[in-house]
């Protein structure tokens, strides 16, 4: 419960930031109005706009911006559209510019480089570590990574180097540099005034990294030991072995499936001869998970990118046109299936406005088994063994659905129309289509992952398409031979 409070006492503190940014910017833009309609030579009314915003509003925008974590300087930012975002992104220190392009989503921080000169960006990145920098470097332009690249030490060009290496979905691409680790062969004492001579801890040490003399990784010392135990107690004594170990090749989403199951804070990373290479933290994962979770909602609706809600009308739209145009093609398609069986539908008018209920009853059934599906993928619980179990409780879902919502729909059409045989294909062609649904519900998010493509990309599109013409196709058949 107190979690809970906290995390809305937090976002009621940044609703209240962008609330006051974005009224300052409000009477910042009245002012500059007034100000423009004065008949005062263009000198004056320079002079006086100086005055009024710059005096009275500039200086409390640029204190509040200060006093706000990176974090929440990039949620500002995204909310607000494109010409009030630059402007507030002018004020904000230069020395935080880099930690808010990290913490802003793909499509604002495209916005925000575009205006930023490349001594500029390259300021920015001189305040990040080695693995940030490797996470912007992808928009960052080739010059500037450069640039970057020669004015780093020989063993972070190395970090950085390796760091861009690795694919967006590796756990190598989640690991950072910085951490602590020991020999297992020295004390606690030792352990202790080597700890004291830094001058923080990297963020979420939970535990000590302990290597061998060739630097391989043995074990780990949690802090808590540390300060428990006795200072001549050797470090190998109390070490832990039997814990989780990453490679920089394995997939983040496995990564994060084992910091959920496991609650982990901190997992090494080891290279592989089974040296100490990196570590991977919950902070990291947690954004991981979160990222993934934004990609596969819009993957769902057939986005192909995370969109700027501000963006132009032009690039917003472009990133539509994909799965509309697809859209477009299937509606055609469900629309010539209609066309074929216009004979029936002029003998019995009815059909027209019932046909509907029974695409639209199993498209929502089988987005139902996607998600699911989707889910269970992504955990990596269906396997090629239980795959077939899987349909069989799908399809058996669907035909329990068909029978009690399909007679519940038959009923109801047998009331409007007084027609037994309407009812009972009614009935039919639900029950026929919500074991479709279940089908390519099942289907559809299986079959992309075989194929090595994210399982949640356009289903939904597919899945509507898929189960209008089926339910078309299968009620008007249906009612053509049963009732024409």
């Amino acid at each position: 419960m107190t979690n809970i409070k906290q995390d809305h006492h937090y976002t009621e503190n940044v609703q209240d930031h962008l609330k006051q940014v974005e009224s300052l910017l409000d009477k910042h833009a009245l002012l500059e109005t007034i100000t423009h309609r004065q008949e005062l030579p263009r000198d004056d009314r320079h002079e006086l706009l100086d005055t009024l915003v710059h005096k009275q509003h500039v200086a409390e925008l640029r204190g509040l911006l200060d006093d706000m974590h990176p974090a929440d300087v990039a949620y500002i930012l995204e909310a607000l559209p494109i010409e009030q975002r630059l402007y507030v992104w002018n004020m904000v220190k230069a020395e935080i510019d880099g930690e808010v392009l990290i913490e802003v989503s793909d499509a604002v921080r495209d916005s925000l480089i575009e205006v930023m000169s490349q001594v500029e960006l390259r300021e920015a990145t001189s305040h990040l570590d080695t693995d940030e920098i490797a996470d912007l470097a992808p928009d960052l332009p080739q010059q500037v990574i450069r640039d970057v690249f020669k004015s780093l030490p020989i063993d972070e060009r190395e970090q950085l180097r390796a760091a861009m290496s690795y694919s967006e979905d590796s756990v190598g691409a989640l690991m950072d540099f910085s951490m602590v680790h020991v020999r297992e062969d020295v004390t606690l004492e030792v352990v202790s005034r080597y700890l004291r001579r830094l001058d923080e801890l990297p963020d979420h040490t939970d535990q000590v990294f302990v290597v061998d003399r060739n630097e391989k990784f043995v074990g780990v010392l949690p802090i808590n030991l540390i300060v428990v135990n006795e200072p001549d107690v050797i470090v190998g004594s109390l070490m832990l072995t039997d814990i989780i170990q990453l490679h920089p090749e394995d997939k983040a989403d496995q990564a994060a499936q084992a910091f959920e199951r496991y609650d982990l804070v901190s997992a090494p990373v080891v290279d592989e001869e089974g040296k100490l290479f990196g570590r991977v933290t919950v902070n990291v994962v947690l954004d991981f998970i979160r990222e993934e979770s934004d990609t596969e909602l819009l993957n769902q609706a057939g986005l192909r990118e995370e969109e700027d809600i501000f963006a132009s009308v032009w690039k917003s739209a472009k990133n539509r046109w994909m799965w509309l145009a697809l859209n477009l093609f299937t509606a055609f398609f469900a629309s010539r299936v209609i066309g074929h069986f216009e004979g029936t539908i002029e003998k019995f008018v009815a059909l027209a406005t019932l046909m509907p209920i029974v695409a639209g009853i199993a498209g929502n059934s089988a987005n139902q088994t996607t998600a699911i599906i989707v889910r269970s993928l992504a955990t990596g619980q269906i396997t090629q063994d239980n795959a077939r179990r899987m349909l069989l409780k799908e399809l058996a879902i669907g035909g329990f659905n068909g029978i009690v919502w399909g007679g519940v729909a038959g009923l109801f059409a047998y009331y409007l129309y007084n027609s037994v045989p309407l009812g009972l294909v009614m009935t039919s062609a639900m029950l026929l289509n919500l074991m479709v649904g279940a089908t390519v519900g099942l289907a559809i998010p299986f079959y992309m992952q075989k194929l090595g493509r994210d399982p949640a990309i356009g289903s939904s599109v597919l899945i509507t398409a898929i189960t209008d013409s089926g339910g078309f196709f299968i009620f008007l058949g249906l009612a053509t031979i049963f009732l024409i």
